[in-house]
């Protein structure tokens, strides 16, 4: 089955058929890093990290480029307020983001350009763009002019003359048309700047992408992602200033993921319900923040709340709680369930699960895909039940085989990487860290109810664990002993 992908540029799923064979160019926008990375930001890098490790697993050689804008107003406006360079600004919330990626399991793309590194490609960018007519300088700004490029509006489905007809954009009386957007400013005070046949100054946000992806995947490419704001202007004018210069096909299929909302309700600082993905992953595991945002398909909004993130931390438990149950049930560890690399390449001989290549192929659904994880869960849950008692354990094969699909499955997903044990250690000390739990103080009370338990006195022994489940404490008694988790 051939992979689909919805096009935003033609409002409907296509064939996915790279330019060329065997592999694919990538370019998603990359954050403007000025401040702290927040859901939002989540919610993009992870739909464009799945699509990455999926084509990759499905035999692509995958050549990934995400920037960063680091020259922009709002870089300027954050340094001026700090007392700092525009320089410091951006290299702090670069490896910021780089230690908010690395706490989601990100794999870093190929290249991770960043503007500053390259006003020369975008120089010769607007040079072509003025000398083809499509630009124009006013003291030392240039702007290009939307109504030389025929299909302006092409990507969002805004018709110019609507537009002009109906604007709310600041009249600027040297533009000779409101939509002209601006591809090198003029320099001002305490601004950074570069040198250019217009005099000093330093590049609009827009020519930039369009510079970048040019130096690393080429006049033409596959694959251009991004959040749905970025449709309009961003996108559209990427579209426009590259066909004008290059005279060709920007690019064949454009991904834009959906908006998330925070309690029903659109993020933002005024509204007190802005998340840094910090703030999330100090509460709840990275893992369950990731299967929370690809509980719905990437297009689709999400909507984020305590309670969702409950439901994903449950799920995750399932997961790495049944990954233990097979480890204890083969009674050893085996290679078929550690030691996968990221992106394996998978096929439907290496899949037995349900229709997770089936799901991912039909425009990435991840929420189907992981619907059918949690029946390979629930599946096997079973069958081990059913040898619960029999020496000859009838479904071994079995339940090696969908495993290690789990676990093929969590590589491209970006989920149920670690060992069962290591997962559940660290989401306990985050719970008694977060809840300020000692645990110690937790194995006292278990010895105290193994004693009232031992003294039949099972009032006693009911008391403590509902003194510990009300602080979220769950007791659970096996075998070998009873061990206790976080809620």
């Amino acid at each position: 089955m051939a992979i689909r992908i919805y096009n935003s540029l033609s409002r409907q799923k296509e064939d996915f058929e790279p330019m060329e064979s065997g592999k694919v160019r990538m370019y998603v926008c990359g954050p403007t890093v000025y401040d702290s990375c927040h859901i939002g930001h989540a919610r993009s890098v992870v739909v464009f990290d799945v699509i990455y490790r999926y084509l990759a697993a499905r035999g692509y050689n995958v050549f990934y480029v995400r920037n960063f804008t680091d020259v922009d107003d709002k870089i300027i406006a954050r340094a001026n307020e700090s007392g700092v360079s525009c320089d410091d600004i951006s290299e702090r919330y670069i490896q910021e983001f780089h230690e908010d990626m690395e706490s989601l399991n990100m794999v870093r793309p190929t290249m991770e350009p960043r503007a500053t590194e390259h006003i020369e490609q975008i120089i010769g960018i607007v040079s072509i763009l003025i000398d083809k007519g499509f630009a124009y300088t006013v003291d030392g700004d240039v702007y290009f002019s939307v109504e030389k490029y025929e299909n302006y509006g092409k990507l969002s489905g805004r018709k110019l003359e609507d537009m002009v007809a109906g604007s709310r954009v600041e009249i600027d009386p040297r533009k000779k048309n409101p939509y002209d957007f601006v591809l090198w400013k003029a320099s001002k005070p305490d601004e950074p700047l570069w040198e250019s046949p217009w005099g000093k100054g330093r590049p609009g946000w827009h020519i930039e992408c369009s510079a970048m992806s040019a130096e690393y995947l080429g006049q033409s490419f596959d694959i251009h992602g991004g959040g749905k704001d970025l449709i309009f202007p961003h996108h559209e004018n990427e579209i426009a200033q590259s066909e004008a210069a290059f005279g060709k096909t920007f690019v064949k299929y454009w991904v834009h993921n959906g908006f998330i909302n925070i309690d029903q309700e659109k993020m933002s600082k005024s509204l007190g319900n802005f998340l840094t993905i910090k703030e999330i992953v100090n509460t709840w595991h990275p893992e369950a923040l990731r299967l929370f945002l690809l509980s719905n398909h990437y297009r689709s909004p999400l909507d984020y709340t305590d309670q969702a993130m409950h439901e994903a931390t449950t799920g995750m438990d399932r997961i790495y709680g049944l990954m233990a149950r097979v480890e204890q049930y083969l009674e050893k560890p085996i290679p078929e369930i550690t030691g996968k690399d990221d992106l394996q390449v998978i096929s439907d001989k290496t899949l037995t699960s349900g229709n997770f290549l089936e799901a991912m192929d039909d425009d990435f659904n991840t929420a189907k895909a992981i619907a059918i994880l949690f029946e390979t869960v629930r599946k096997i849950n079973r069958w081990i039940d059913e040898d619960d008692d029999s020496k000859t354990r009838l479904h071994r094969d079995s339940v090696i085989e969908e495993a290690a699909d789990i676990l093929r499955i969590g590589n491209i997903l970006g989920i149920a990487n670690l060992p069962p044990n290591v997962y559940f250690d660290r989401k306990q000390e985050r719970m008694t860290t977060l809840y300020n739990i000692d645990p110690s103080w937790v194995e006292k009370k278990i010895t105290q109810r193994k004693q009232a338990r031992q003294n039949k006195d099972f009032a006693a022994a009911d008391q403590i664990r509902d003194e510990l489940l009300a602080l979220d404490i769950i007791l659970e008694d096996r075998a070998g002993g009873t061990t206790w988790k976080m809620k």
